[in-house]
């Protein structure tokens, strides 16, 4: 088996829990590392949030296959898994996600905001390569919801501080949450 197919092989065992990634770590590990964490180390986000094309920054990231997407879009352990690692990054964000009166799912900006939004709320920073990655993501296992709920909470950012933003990324951003632009 090469390399990237070992790879793949380990994502759905990770994510359960069961097996750790390619620098021996677990999923749990990451859920409960701190911001300097979540901020410094940069080879975690492509397990956490795997897509179906290489990254361009890891080589040791899994690209999910079919088998992958099938897994987590009927394994409701691995659905909550993926829904904890959003919780985990958009805490990082300072934002949170809850259901609103109507039962829709609503991402917003937390209390803690304001002291996050220092930290990625800037030109050129490389958290909107992650939030692209999280969007894309969630749109490939089946969590449109929660991938549309989240880019309505970066509209709003963008709006607010789209010279910090720019309109390249937020266009990235735009289209990572169409429909069939995952695969």
């Amino acid at each position: 088996m090469n390399h990237q197919k070992q790879l793949s092989a380990m994502l759905v065992p990770f994510y359960l829990g069961e097996q750790r990634d390619s620098e021996g770590r677990t999923i749990q590990e990451m859920w409960t590392w701190d911001f300097e964490e979540l901020e410094c180390v940069h080879d975690y986000i492509q397990w956490l949030f795997p897509l179906p094309e290489r990254s361009a920054f890891n080589r040791d990231a899994p690209i999910v296959d079919e088998k992958v997407i099938q897994a987590f879009q009927s394994n409701p352990h691995l659905h909550q898994n993926l829904l904890h690692s959003l919780t985990v990054m958009l805490h990082f964000y300072g934002l949170q996600r809850h259901e609103s009166n109507e039962a829709k799912i609503v991402v917003s900006q937390s209390e803690d905001y304001p002291n996050r939004k220092g930290e990625w709320v800037c030109i050129f920073n490389h958290n909107y390569l992650r939030i692209t990655r999280i969007l894309k993501c969630l749109m490939t296992f089946g969590l449109e919801n929660e991938a549309q709920a989240f880019y309505e909470c970066l509209r709003q950012i963008y709006h607010e501080d789209s010279d910090r933003i720019g309109g390249e990324t937020f266009q990235y951003w735009t289209i990572a949450v169409k429909p069939n632009t995952t695969m």
